[in-house]
């Protein structure tokens, strides 16, 4: 689901295009975006005959506090008619590497109705497509795929999902009757390239989630700042084939910082705050990178 992808920098197209190939039918959910956003056109000229694109109109009345993210997510769930569904959000991308193990996953799993659910691993990328951000407090792994079945439901802001009984259609942050899933592991991972843009369209895109998780006070404005990346960790594998284009046409490499510079942002994100920092050198020194006290949003199984 996506809406206004094309004027915030979303990769959508590409993260469409990483998912094809592993799946019999592909559903979109457009939200109505601005005059300037050509996402339902850009979509529509991938042309391949396995996307059902579904029209959609956003209300953040309704549905306030990042809730219509889960709202449009189920909207696309609905359309669907597979038995498994993958889940990728518009920033997020699969490796063509990763095919095989999601594939030998599902079919191995096909009949063992305890499974309820996959939890993939993260790769968060920070500023570039070098940089990745591994600090505590950035969720390591998460559900994006489950079974095709009525009580499964997007869940907060489309985070994760959840079981709920009787679901009243609403209330996707307080849902009595909700229960984490049943999930196994697959070894693969999600690149997640929601902070790679352009410094002035971060800012924008940070304004856009802020409106629809019903932010009151602005909290970003001209050209977004990153910080400094040399003290982040270096991303030594490859990147999906289909974000090659985007990877080799980065037009903001000057804009970055790799030195000690003061912030002049107010916000700060976890990876910026000193708790954090300390907890991630200790998960790095003492327990393997593998982060302590996690909020997992499910129910790991063997």
């Amino acid at each position: 689901m996506c809406r206004n992808a094309s004027v915030l920098h979303y990769p959508v197209c590409e993260s469409i295009k990483s998912l094809l190939p592993v799946v019999d039918e592909m559903v979109v959910a457009i939200g109505k975006g601005d005059t300037a956003d050509t996402t339902l056109e850009d979509v529509r000229k991938i042309g391949s005959p396995k996307i059902r694109i579904v029209e959609t109109e956003w209300d953040l009345q309704k549905f306030p506090n990042g809730m219509e993210n889960a709202h449009q997510t189920d909207i696309a769930k609905s359309h669907c008619t597979g038995d498994w569904l993958i889940y990728l959000q518009a920033d997020e991308i699969l490796h063509e590497q990763d095919y095989p193990a999601i594939r030998k996953a599902l079919t191995e799993e096909y009949n063992n109705t305890s499974v309820e659910a996959f939890v993939l691993d993260y790769l968060h990328f920070w500023g570039d497509y070098e940089h990745l951000v591994t600090c505590h407090g950035w969720y390591q792994n998460e559900i994006r795929i489950v079974r095709n079945l009525p009580e499964i439901h997007s869940w907060e802001s489309a985070q994760s999902f959840r079981w709920i009984e009787g679901f009243d259609g609403i209330s996707y942050r307080s849902a009595p009757n909700a229960r984490k899933l049943k999930a196994k592991k697959i070894d693969a991972n999600i690149y997640h390239y929601g902070w790679v843009r352009p410094p002035a369209v971060m800012t924008k895109k940070m304004n856009a989630l802020d409106a629809v998780h019903s932010h009151k006070k602005k909290r970003f404005s001209g050209e977004f700042e990153y910080g400094n990346l040399s003290n982040l960790d270096i991303f030594r594998g490859t990147h999906p084939i289909v974000i090659t284009t985007l990877k080799n046409t980065i037009s903001w490499s000057s804009q970055l910082c790799y030195t000690a510079k003061k912030l002049n942002r107010t916000h700060r994100f976890k990876h910026e705050r000193l708790k954090y920092k300390i907890m991630h050198l200790l998960e790095k020194w003492f327990n393997g990178g593998r982060h302590l006290f996690a909020f997992k949003n499910f129910d790991l199984i063997e």
